[in-house]
C-alpha cells in the first residue's frame, strides 16, 4: 500500500486503490456497480451504511465483500428478537473447570483495530440494541469493564429487509439519521447478469465467493487521513455553495419553492429533518464523488448523484404520509432538482 504523501500524488494513488477496491467487490456482486460506488464513497467519507432491499438480492454478500476488501478487524452479529445490548459487549459461559467466565463480546474483542462491524438484519433486533449501536456510531466509544473502549477506524455496515414485518423493530427516523447513507439494492435487470446469478455455481456459495476476494485492498488505518485530505482538497465555488443551500431550502420547504406533487398537501408534507449535519454529509459525499471522478472541484452532478442516498432518509414526513415515504420522498427529491436551477 502506498504511504501517505501530501498533494495530488497521494490522492491519485489512493484513487487508483479505490478503483481496485470497487473491482474486487464487483467480482462478488455483479450488476451492482451503483451500490458499490456508493459504498466506496461512504468509506472515504467515513460514514456508516444501511443497505435496504428485498429478500435474496445480495445485500449481505455485498457488505461482506466490501468488508473483506477493506481489511482490518471484522465482526458480525445477526439481529434476533431475543438479542440484548449486553450481547454486543460481553458473553458469559462455563469454563472447563465449571466456573463462570465473562469475555468481551463482538464489539470489544478488537476495538483498537475494528474496521467493520456488520449488523445483519438490524430490524430484527430490539430498540435497546439499536440505542447502543447508534451511540457507538455517533461517539466512536463504549464504556465497559470500568474502562473506555475507542474505535478509531470503525464503520458500521447494516442491512435491513424491507419486506419482512413479523418480529421486527423498525428504526425510527431520528435513529436512521445516524447512517451516512441508506442504499437501496434491487435485483439486476440485465438478462445476462440474471442468467449468471441463477446458473453460475460460484454465485451459489457465498462463503467461498467472499473468501476468494483479495483481503485488505485498502489500508483501513490510513483512510481517515485520506478522507481529511479529500475534504480539504476538493473545492466548491460560490455558485455551487448557493446551489446546495437552495436545494436544502426547497427540500425542507417545498411549498415555498413552488413544488407541487399530485394528491399531497405540500404545506403539511415535511415535518422536519434535513438538518445542517445532513447537508454537511451531502457535501462530504459529493467531494468524494468528485475525487473519484478525477476532479478537485465540485460540479452540480456530484451533488445530484449522492443527494437521494444521503438526504432521503433525513426527511421526516407528517405521519399521515409516512407509510408512503418510499414513493413520496424520491418524487420530492426529483422535484427539488427540477425546480432549483443548476449553476
Amino acid at each position: 500500500m502506498n504511504t501517505l504523501r501530501t498533494g495530488d500524488a497521494m490522492l491519485t494513488d489512493w484513487r487508483d486503490s479505490a478503483a481496485r477496491f470497487e473491482a474486487e467487490v464487483g467480482r462478488a456482486v455483479i450488476g451492482q456497480a451503483r451500490a458499490v460506488r456508493l459504498i466506496t464513497i461512504a468509506i472515504f467519507a467515513r460514514g456508516h451504511v444501511l443497505l435496504e432491499g428485498d429478500v435474496g438480492v445480495g445485500k449481505t454478500t455485498l457488505l461482506r465483500a466490501a468488508a473483506r476488501a477493506l481489511g482490518g478487524a471484522y465482526e458480525r452479529v445477526e439481529g434476533t428478537v431475543d438479542m440484548m445490548p449486553s450481547d454486543l459487549i460481553y458473553h458469559t459461559y462455563l469454563a472447563d473447570d465449571g466456573r463462570p467466565r465473562v469475555e468481551p463480546g463482538p464489539v470489544l474483542r478488537r476495538s483498537d483495530d475494528l474496521s467493520i462491524f456488520f449488523f445483519n438484519e438490524i430490524n430484527r433486533a430490539r430498540p435497546q440494541v439499536h440505542a447502543l449501536l447508534l451511540r457507538l456510531m455517533a461517539e466512536g466509544s463504549v464504556r465497559a469493564f470500568e474502562r473506555d473502549y475507542r474505535f478509531p477506524h470503525l464503520q458500521v455496515f447494516a442491512d435491513r429487509n424491507r419486506v419482512e414485518r413479523e418480529e421486527t423493530f423498525e428504526l425510527p427516523a431520528a435513529a436512521r439519521d445516524r447512517f451516512f447513507m441508506e442504499i437501496g439494492l434491487e435485483a439486476p435487470r440485465e438478462a445476462s447478469v440474471r442468467r449468471d446469478l441463477v446458473f453460475e455455481p460460484r454465485f451459489h456459495d457465498t462463503d467461498a465467493l467472499v473468501s476468494g476476494l483479495a483481503e485488505g485492498v485498502l489500508d483501513h488505518a490510513a483512510i481517515g487521513g485520506v478522507a481529511r485530505a479529500i475534504q480539504h482538497g476538493i473545492q466548491a465555488s460560490p455558485e455551487i455553495e448557493a446551489y446546495v443551500v437552495a436545494l436544502w431550502e426547497a427540500l425542507v420547504r417545498p411549498a415555498e419553492a413552488g413544488i407541487r406533487l399530485p394528491g399531497l398537501d405540500m404545506d403539511a408534507l415535511v415535518q422536519g429533518g434535513a438538518s445542517p449535519r445532513g447537508v454537511a454529509f451531502l457535501v462530504r459525499a459529493a467531494r468524494v464523488r468528485a475525487w473519484l471522478e478525477g476532479r478537485d472541484w465540485l460540479v452540480p452532478e456530484d451533488i445530484r448523484d449522492v443527494f437521494q442516498p444521503v438526504m432521503a432518509h433525513r426527511v421526516f414526513l407528517e405521519p399521515v404520509y409516512e407509510m408512503r415515504r418510499e414513493i413520496i420522498v424520491p418524487a420530492l427529491c426529483r422535484a427539488v432538482f427540477e425546480t432549483v436551477a443548476a449553476p
